[in-house]
């Protein structure tokens, strides 16, 4: 119905109808002027016989119609386009509410679709101040692409431009962002740090310059700062870093009280110090709160920098690649056309250049399409560095190099892991990217353990097999862009002969990785693509991961998961040990080449200084680096587990976990990947063997180290509970490792938990009953009145619930957004739930951990059933390994601490007030040390707990929203 519009190129936003949707209802201002208030049903009929719509996020308004999106260009006034295309990079909620906040407007409530007009109105009178800017430049030069591509907004702008034909630049030259770049310089080497250490006095001092006069004093938060510079005195001796866990509870402020001393090291020694933390989403949180220690914006961008891994960046040679595509064709593909010209616009705007949680909205792709931005960033590992001709306009670049003379430099553990384990291999012959810090600050450090699983664990499996195959000989053949190793040094070998023979070699060996298609014939396709060579048909790769599937059918306990699937590997049964020596054989003949290669590229920097022009060495470098990263060091992790296959030792002398997992692929239904994967049975070895050589000093903190709050006797904390804790969290994070003890503290929240808070354990919730849990999920956010936030242990019953409660709480007035199901990111997501307060939001770990929402935007908690572990091969080896004594004992310590991080969403503000419900009768009582002293915690009927819920919560002018909680109307529902 939709695809049937006429494009509206040259339409009037102010003719057409404005539309706001909820699942349940839609409102509805008619071209006449009449505002109509009609359900989801008559709205969705009505818009076929109106002009194409005014409204806010397109795809997701005609999905609450229950309408599907065609597969074209819909022609629609999508405010949020028009946005965007004024203002690249300034953040937007996606909502009417939020929209209007961001234009300074006072969104009215409820936000009715008279309210878009006003919306419209504000963005025309900015768009008629930018007449005669610069900024009209590059505005009118991309309006020919968009209008020609069908945008509906481009006559309007045209009209307000007033832009004469012929009057800028070529509209494909608009899209050449690359071009008009700031180009990076090279500096000299930073020299090393100084190693003066910070006095308590000095952090104080700084804090108390950052907060202000006037701030809101938090007790504990400067002697949780003098408590960090333990973190930043001088080490003793090498390899025996100042190790400093630091505990503080939630209102503490650790982020301000450890950038203070941070920050004075980093001035007085002229040397960084790295800020990491777990997610890309909470690395931005950190990146805020930066702005109140350097409120100058040049200042703060040489002072600050934010580092991820190059695969969440803007490729500008994918980019240019996608660009030149679309002109070579006759008809280009409108909607890539348009998303393109988007893309280009916040590009040439952008601070960083950040695909993944930077200025780039969240709703891009879901606005634009998914595939505009996939392949927009390197995230194969084919970057060929100085051979790029956009390498001195390159964000990834430039953010390496204001990173070596940045003050603090803000990561995540994964990127931080990855440099020191690559440091730690001793080869220094090539130079890093980075030069290693000598301080590291882990905020959210009780995601250490997780985070050194993932960066030191490996994987032989189809997909990890594959891409090396596609990094190595390119494409073959298919549409991608993928290059190969081939053309990533095809003028390198033209100057130097001697690279041929082993890059032939490595392209030969490449064929045994699992050929194109081979997803389906591992799935059992009928009609899977066949190898086109002969020899081919005995893949020993294939061959390999068919034996490996076989092997965990025979073997797997209890029915297929809706996720993955697993078994232990040994012993390793006589199909995959008569499998594995082909597979061993294969690797070796494409190792040997690998290293064959590196070692002539070294020779070529051992010529003398002339022979070779800077950006050549500088090149050569880079491909060093990426052959070892990308493939050697892939290559000899794989043959060390083909011997663990052939190996008859008792795995539990390893230091190894070794397991064989099935998959699904997200994007293919019904198709798993297998492989085989190994992971450390005490991850934080690894992690205290790479840290102890560069570091210094460390700060781990995060406010729930340990897993519960010691219980108090009357002169006191008990001194043997506390240590008890303490031990338990240094086993987990690895400390003993290390030479030197580390330096404790502990800071308490400075919230009055008893007053603030109140937690229900709900004890009438069947359970594995879907329909009755999503009632309790329905009548409990009802009874708050929204600003709740349901978590859960697993996505499909999150989607279940989702289902089943998304129409009645919109009908309700409590719009609900949900992790796994709503297309935005995260950090987008939370944005919503934040500006929309008695908006409700359902996730998993990700909203459990770091999510900060103050006030009352959060008030309700509903975690749908006690936390347990994952009962899966890892946390059986390690709960062995790490607590042989008493194993349910760390069960349960793994527990409390996720039901504290889970409370620790609740109270962010001195003023808050909430309730956290747990829906599960079973949860035993030797769990509830994991909530705050004083809070009060009752096991209760969901009656019980809907009536006290709203007799606790304040209630609230919902504009329409019914004030729900008696115990009568639950009877009735029930």
């Amino acid at each position: 119905m939709l695809a049937s519009m006429p494009t509206p190129s040259r339409a009037s936003p102010y003719d057409a109808p404005a539309l706001i949707t909820t699942r349940a209802r839609a409102s509805v201002l008619t071209p006449d002027g009449e505002i109509l208030s009609l359900d989801a049903g008559e709205a969705a009929a009505l818009l076929a016989t109106l002009p194409p719509p005014l409204l806010i996020h397109g795809p997701a308004t005609i999905r609450r119609l229950g309408l599907t999106p065609p597969g074209q260009v819909v022609p629609w006034f999508d405010l949020l386009e028009l946005f965007l295309f004024l203002f690249p990079t300034r953040s937007v909620v996606p909502t009417p509410r939020g929209m209007g906040l961001a234009l300074g407007l006072t969104p009215p409530e409820p936000c009715e679709a008279d309210f878009l007009l006003l919306i419209l109105e504000r963005m025309r009178q900015a768009l008629d101040a930018m007449r005669d800017s610069r900024e009209a430049d590059t505005l009118g030069a991309l309006l020919p692409l968009l209008s020609r591509a069908g945008w509906a907004w481009s006559g309007f702008i045209e009209s307000i431009l007033q832009i004469n034909p012929g009057q800028h630049r070529h509209p494909y030259e608009a899209l050449r962002v690359w071009r008009r770049l700031p180009r990076w310089e090279e500096m000299a080497q930073r020299p090393p740090p100084g190693s003066r250490p910070v006095a308590p006095a000095e952090a104080r001092l700084r804090l108390s310059r950052i907060l202000g006069e006037g701030a809101e004093t938090r007790p504990g938060q400067a002697d949780y700062a003098s408590a960090v510079t333990q973190a930043l005195a001088p080490r003793e001796g090498a390899g025996i870093p100042e190790i400093v866990l630091a505990e503080a509870g939630t209102g503490t402020g650790k982020t301000l009280g450890y950038i203070a001393p941070a920050s004075v090291w980093a001035e007085q020694n002229d040397g960084p110090v790295w800020i990491s933390t777990y997610t890309r989403h909470l690395q931005r949180q950190i990146e805020q709160e930066v702005s109140r220690l350097y409120p100058d914006e040049s200042e703060r961008r040489n002072a600050v920098v934010l580092r991820k891994g190059r695969e969440n960046y803007l490729c500008l040679l994918n980019m240019e690649d996608a660009v030149n595509t679309l002109a070579s064709r006759p008809a280009p593909s409108f909607p890539a056309l348009i998303g393109l010209a988007m893309l280009a616009r916040w590009a040439e705007a952008s601070e960083d250049g950040d695909l993944m949680g930077g200025d780039l909205p969240g709703w891009f792709g879901d606005i634009f399409g998914a595939g505009t931005l996939f392949g927009m960033a390197d995230r194969r590992g084919e970057c060929i560095h100085g051979a790029c001709p956009h390498y001195q306009t390159c964000f990834v670049e430039h953010s390496i190099r204001r990173a070596r003379g940045a003050r603090l430099v803000i990561a995540n553990h994964a990127l931080v892991l990855s440099q020191a384990s690559w440091s730690s291999l001793g080869r220094d012959d090539v130079p890093d990217e980075d030069q290693l810090p000598t301080r590291y600050f882990f905020d959210e450090g009780h995601h250490l353990p997780e985070a050194a699983d993932s960066a030191f664990s490996l994987a032989l499996s189809g997909l990890e097999a594959a891409e090396l195959r596609r990094w190595l000989l390119g494409a073959e053949g298919s549409r991608s862009r993928a290059r190969g190793l081939r053309r990533r040094l095809e003028d390198l070998v033209a100057g130097s002969p001697v690279l041929d023979a082993p890059l032939e070699a490595i392209l030969g060996a490449a064929h045994g990785l699992p050929a194109p298609g081979w997803l389906g014939r591992l799935n059992g396709q009928d009609d899977a693509p066949q190898p086109a060579v002969p020899e081919l048909i005995t893949n020993p790769s294939e061959q390999f991961f068919q034996a490996l599937r076989a092997q965990l059918e025979a073997r797997r306990i209890g029915a297929q998961g809706n996720d993955s699937s697993e078994c232990g590997l040994h012993p390793a049964g006589e199909a995959l040990r008569e499998a594995t020596a082909p597979l061993d054989t294969a690797l070796r003949r494409l190792l040997a080449p690998l290293n064959t290669l590196v070692e002539r590229l070294k020779a070529l920097l051992s010529e003398p200084d002339d022979a070779l022009e800077a950006a050549q060495r500088l090149r050569i470098e880079a491909m060093i680096r990426s052959l070892r990263r990308r493939a050697i060091a892939r290559v000899e992790g794989w043959i060390a587990m083909l011997d663990t296959v052939l190996d008859l030792q008792d795995e539990g002398q390893s230091a190894y976990i070794d397991l064989i997992r099935a998959e699904y692929i997200p994007g293919r239904p019904g198709e798993q990947d297998i492989g085989l994967h190994r992971h450390w049975r005490d991850p934080t070895i690894p992690f205290a063997s790479v840290m102890q050589g560069p570091a210094h000093g460390m700060l781990i903190t995060s406010a729930t180290l340990r897993d519960q709050t010691p219980a108090r006797k009357d002169d006191g904390p008990d001194p043997r509970q506390v240590e008890q804790s303490w031990h338990a969290a240094e086993i987990r994070l690895g400390t003993p490792h290390f030479i030197k003890p580390p330096f404790r503290a502990s800071l308490l929240s400075p919230f009055d938990y008893a007053s603030q808070t109140r937690a229900l354990v709900v004890t009438d919730i069947p359970q594995n009953d879907l329909d009755a849990l999503a009632g309790a999920y329905r009548l409990l956010f009802l009874a708050s009145q929204g600003g709740a936030l349901g978590l859960f242990t697993a996505i499909s019953r999150l989607r279940a619930v989702h289902q089943r409660i998304a129409a009645p709480l919109d009908e309700a007035g409590l719009p609900l957004y949900a992790q796994h199901v709503d297309t935005m990111d995260n950090a987008t997501l939370v944005d919503i739930f934040r500006t929309e307060l008695h908006s409700c939001l359902l996730g998993t770990d990700a909203m459990r951990d770091g999510v900060d929402v103050p006030g009352q935007a959060l008030r309700l908690v509903v975690f749908e059933r006690t936390p347990w572990p994952r009962p899966d091969i890892l946390h059986r080896e390690r709960r062995k390994a790490l607590s042989p004594d008493d194993p349910r004992d760390y069960d349960d310590r793994l527990t409390r601490m996720k039901l504290r991080q889970a409370f620790g969403r609740l109270i962010r503000k001195g003023d808050d007030r909430g309730v956290f419900v747990i829906l599960d009768r079973r949860m035993p009582s030797r769990l509830l040390s994991a909530f705050p002293e004083g809070v009060s915690i009752e096991r209760v009927s969901l009656a019980e707990a809907v009536r006290q819920i709203g007799a606790f919560l304040p209630r609230f002018d919902t504009g329409g929203i019914p004030h729900t909680g008696s115990i009568s109307g639950i009877e009735a529902d029930e």
